[in-house]
């Protein structure tokens, strides 16, 4: 027992009390050191609750010189009851800043027990653990040998595990954290480790990680000139009942100076509340960076928290939410300030109190919630401008010219068949109703829409970017550079660090002892090929789906034609367009699943060296894959429907005989519209909202119903739990990844085909308003506290954001040229029109043929379906008559209309980028008075340093002159010194 002993002298630290004891002064009294309730250093931990009161002598006897669980450590300190509730070790006094959760071995007198030991050499444990195994616990004669041996395996990995906690917790108490084990509480199997780091620890750290902390010096913070001053002064005043009602949120008319974080400077720090200098959210990630550079050598290969999470030798890392949002003990925090001010539907129409949000999960959740709230707040004027433009085209559909020719029955235009055979003739007339509804969205109107949403989008970015450095001021993050990033998150993660041993061990005899193992791009070249051949598969999976959808929609036009069913023949074209658009949604929202998981699993397979690496590459393939999901089936819809059709008598035909799609007369912008409307609404409505909601109330409601408690006794086993076990049931926090994307599908949805679609903005603005409130609920209530990550920008989605409002200026473009009808008409009024007018449009935009130039069994079954015989039926398009030289051929209008589409797209392409650029050169991207502050923050810095610097000279100088003064009457009490200097008496006056 004696090695044994001295192997958990570690373990002392844990009965301190003080964080004194950890800077080095003398316990506070002896009895403290004695007390009988507190572990021994000789103690070891306890993996199993006390449950084993049932066993055999031997094994009883075994175990009396174990510890008791760590939860009792402080069982006779006096401390009130709702301490122990709350996120504090058991002594009530110590925070807990973080939280391990393990899994418990469940006890049996059947099974063998698992050993327990606290030697330092690893073999020497397991062989003890083995022979002591057999020894104490043989096997019964009945019991299945196979068994037998699968519960042996069971418990080696078991012991393992714990060995690695063991040497990872020892680890710990070394870097001064302090620690607490709870084994004995309410959620069975599961153990917890409580972490607290005392004040010596947070300050190493905070100096290590140069962490910016406000120091004494105040200074008057002056936003712009005297009237700018006075107009947000004044626009704070009448929008006051939009703010929420938080102390963080109110405007700065002081502000401290930052500086990173000094034990040598201390003074210059406002440490008069130690408890308060760094908040919950600093201490947490503090003590995150402790446990990733913490190393457990027992493995091969070195590991940190995330190695040891990988491999289940914890199964949850997560620090502690602050307190409870509603009960009894529902103390007022921080939690609860949110849950009222933000996370409540009824204060939808207030701002988000954005830094409570920052203070409590950190800058990149803060930034997160900060570009949702300028993004929503940016979709007003643009839901605003779209609902006018649609209203005007509701104002005018009764001018509108050709729609009036379409719907004037005396017109009598007989039309071709809309498929072989099943379709007969029919009259122009009977498309009126389209055409009246293409008019709402394809009007003069829809061409300022999308050179207005053109600006938004470079308006928005700008406005963001103002607001993004106008935040990095406030929270202090000005300084925080890319070295600085890069130190704290170039942590290896644990898959790449298991890759890399492999490698060693497979290299062990082949590789020089100094040189550092590494993966290469050759290793990763399978994983790389893997990536590239299933993305590609992937797109064409998609491809091949909306293809699917276009021979449905094909087929079942057919089938409704040939019905007997005057319902189903009645708006067959309505019914074709909507079930098809609805079919496509259930396809977006199924492969978006399937494509996430697959996204992952590709990264996985590539082994990024850091979580960052990892983010960056899940984010590309991902957006990839769900952008081309969900913007294959309107891509199609909005250029390539209707112009690969071929002409009646020579049809291009798919698949055997499905002869390929016709747009309406009035064109494709309604169908387009249409599958917009039910897929933008359709993913917002079920994947972003309802799944949202409905998914985690699933799991509640089957929790409860797994569970033998009813309500009344669930709730007050919810009242008894403590704050880091009511933690646990909540969901891990996965990271901003799916909100983002989210909300850059919605972005691609408003800018790219909004010329199709004016109401599109005010769909994403009524659908943010929820989401806000949606997401602000489920990280105050249903996830785990995220670890807080410091953040200078939004990363890698900014790009994406630039990229999609450059790409969305061509995709308009080309959307008002070649899918409506705004070029034809305007080169009809201006080139082919006799009075000027759009009177004769639909006529000139309609050809002839003749029904005798039909294919063999491609005519209708019936022709005599309007009561007539037809010898000549019109369709949509620029062709020469049946009469002329070149019958059928393309008239000299198509190519007229053409060269205007292809003009209008150069000049509409490079008049929208010149102005955008123009409006990005002219709106500078730091705020004048953020400039002039950060400015006037370096000068107050030197200056402050000038000024400390200036004292230590004076001080060092007065101490000079006392030991000159004084050094006269010390010589006579002491013998003089060999190297002393002579003593000048003419400054002792």
């Amino acid at each position: 027992m004696e090695r044994q002993d001295d192997g958990d002298e570690l373990f002392g630290s844990l009965n301190h009390h003080d964080s004194a004891e950890e800077q080095g002064s003398p316990p506070s009294g002896s009895p403290q050191q004695e007390d009988p309730a507190m572990m021994r250093r000789s103690d070891n931990y306890l993996p199993v609750p006390g449950e084993e009161k049932n066993l055999d002598v031997d094994y009883t006897k075994a175990r009396s010189s174990e510890s008791i669980p760590m939860k009792n450590l402080y069982a006779d300190d006096v401390s009130p009851l709702y301490s122990r509730l709350g996120p504090y070790f058991s002594d009530g006094r110590r925070r807990v800043d973080y939280v391990l959760a393990y899994q418990i071995q469940k006890p049996s007198s059947i099974r063998r027990q698992s050993s327990r030991f606290a030697d330092n050499n690893f073999i020497r444990r397991l062989r003890r653990s083995l022979s002591m195994r057999s020894s104490r616990a043989p096997l019964q004669p009945k019991e299945d040998p196979e068994i037998a041996a699968q519960e042996q395996r069971t418990d080696y990995y078991e012991d393992d595990k714990r060995f690695r906690r063991e040497e990872f917790e020892e680890n710990l108490l070394e870097t001064g954290l302090e620690l607490e084990k709870d084994e004995g509480g309410k959620i069975p199997g599961i153990g917890f480790l409580k972490i607290h780091a005392p004040w010596n620890v947070l300050c190493r750290e905070a100096e290590f990680m140069k962490l910016k902390m406000p120091t004494k010096k105040m200074y008057d913070v002056k936003q712009g000139s005297n009237v700018v001053e006075k107009i947000r002064l004044f626009i704070h005043k009448v929008t006051a009942p939009l703010h929420p009602k938080v102390e963080a949120n109110r405007p700065q008319s002081v502000k401290s100076l930052s500086h990173p974080f000094s034990r040598e400077k201390q003074h210059l720090f406002d440490l008069s509340d130690r408890d308060k200098f760094f908040d919950s959210k600093t201490r947490s990630s503090i003590v995150y960076e402790v446990l990733k550079r913490t190393r457990c050598t027992r493995a091969k290969y070195t590991m940190g928290i995330t190695s040891l999470l990988a491999n289940g030798v914890y199964t949850a890392a997560y620090p502690p939410h602050d307190g409870d949002i509603e009960g009894v003990n529902a103390e007022p925090n921080d939690r609860k300030l949110l849950y009222e001010e933000w996370a409540s539907y009824s204060v939808f129409y207030k701002y988000q109190p954005i830094g409570l949000i920052r203070k409590y999960f950190g800058e990149k959740v803060g930034l997160y919630f900060a570009w949702l709230g300028v993004y929503t707040q940016m979709l007003i004027p643009a839901a605003i401008v779209g609902v006018i433009v649609f209203l005007y085209g509701c104002a005018t559909v009764d001018d509108n010219i050709p729609s009036m020719e379409i719907c004037d029955p005396r017109n009598n235009i007989t039309m071709c068949p809309l498929c072989d055979r099943a379709c007969s003739y029919w009259k122009l007339v009977t498309a009126c109703g389209t055409a009246r509804a293409s008019h709402l969205f394809d009007n003069p109107a829809t061409v300022f829409f999308s050179i207005f949403m053109a600006l938004w989008a470079v308006l928005f970015m700008e406005h963001w970017k103002r607001r993004q450095m106008r935040l990095n001021y406030i929270w202090d993050l000005t300084g925080f550079g890319e070295e600085e990033e890069e130190d704290h998150k170039d942590h290896n993660r644990a898959e790449y660090e298991f890759r890399v041993m492999q490698k060693t061990m497979r290299l062990e005899n082949s590789t020089p002892k100094g040189e550092k193992v590494k993966l290469t791009c050759t290793d990763r070249l399978p994983a790389y090929l893997t990536a590239v051949v299933t993305m590609c598969f992937l797109i064409a999976v998609t491809f091949a789906i909306v293809f699917g959808v276009i021979l449905y929609r094909i087929s079942i036009k057919a089938a409704l034609h040939m019905s007997t069913y005057p319902a189903a023949r009645s708006n067959i074209r309505a019914t074709v367009k909507t079930t098809a658009a609805i079919i496509n949604l259930i396809i977006i929202i199924i492969l978006d699943e399937i494509y996430a998981a697959i996204a992952r699993w590709l990264t996985t397979l590539e082994v990024p060296k850091t979580d960052k690496s990892f983010e960056e590459r899940l984010i590309f393939k991902t957006f990839i894959l769900k952008f081309v999901n969900a913007f294959t089936p309107i891509v199609y819809l909005a250029f390539f429907r209707g112009r690969l059709v071929g002409r009646p008598g020579n049809y291009l035909y798919v698949v055997g005989s499905y002869r390929m799609e016709e747009c309406a007369h009035a064109g494709c912008l309604m169908e387009l519209c249409i599958q917009l409307c039910i897929t933008m609404l359709g993913k917002q409505l079920i994947q972003n909202n309802l799944f949202e909601i409905g998914i985690p109330k699933l799991k509640k409601l089957l929790r409860k119903r797994k569970s033998d408690l009813d309500s009344k006794e669930e709730e007050e086993l919810n009242n008894t739990l403590q704050r880091h076990e009511k933690d646990h049931f909540l969901g891990p926090f996965v990271g901003l990844s799916p909100e983002y994307m989210e909300m850059i599908i919605q972005f691609g949805m408003v800018t790219l085909f909004v010329a199709s679609f004016p109401l599109a903005p005010l769909f994403a603005l009524l659908n943010n308003i929820i989401e806000i409130r949606l997401d602000a609920k489920k990280f105050v209530m249903e996830l785990r506290r995220p670890i807080a990550a410091k953040a200078r920008d939004i990363g890698i989605w900014y790009n994406l954001l630039r990229g999609l409002s450059k790409v969305a200026v061509i995709v308009n473009a080309f959307v008002i040229s070649f899918t409506s009808d705004f070029i034809p008409r305007l080169v009809y009024q201006y080139m082919y029109s006799p009075d000027g007018t759009m009177h004769g449009f639909v006529n000139h935009t309609l050809s002839y043929f003749n029904v005798s130039d039909f294919q063999p069994g491609t005519d209708p079954l019936q022709p005599m379906h309007l009561g007539y015989k037809v010898e000549i039926c019109r369709y949509k398009d620029y062709r020469e008559p049946p009469w002329s030289s070149t019958p059928y051929e393309l008239s000299k209008e198509f190519w007229a209309i053409l060269a205007a589409r292809l003009a209008f797209v150069i000049v509409f392409q490079n008049v929208v980028m010149l102005m955008s650029d123009f409006v990005d050169w002219l709106i500078p991207d730091i705020p004048k008075d953020i400039s002039l502050q950060m400015h006037k923050e370096k000068i107050l810095m030197v200056e402050l340093f000038m000024k400390e610097e200036q004292g230590k000279r004076l001080a060092a100088r007065d101490n000079h002159n006392q030991d000159n003064c004084t050094s006269p009457s010390l010589a006579n009490q002491s013998p003089p010194q060999p190297r002393s200097r002579p003593i000048s008496h003419t400054n002792c006056c």
